[in-house]
């Protein structure tokens, strides 16, 4: 019996697959009407809630300073 050699594009090939493969382009993020983009984030029983929008690179959490909310140092350890 004949060994049938396969290679990546002989599989490609065989699945009706083009060699050249055109890269995904990024998906573009859904707004809502003030220009925010929104996610989620779940971990346990934990959920956490973003909206991200254009501007100044300020960077507030709960109505509050980055640097006031987070104000303890990260942990060295």
């Amino acid at each position: 019996m004949a060994e049938i050699q396969t290679t990546l594009e002989n599989l490609g090939t065989a699945m009706g697959l083009t060699a050249q493969a055109t890269p995904a382009q990024p998906a573009k993020p859904k707004l809502d009407a003030k220009g925010r983009a929104y996610a989620t984030g779940k971990r346990k029983d934990a959920v956490a809630r973003v909206w991200i929008k254009r501007g100044k690179g300020k960077i507030t959490v709960n109505d509050k300073e980055l640097s006031t909310y987070f104000a303890r140092p990260p942990c060295a350890c």
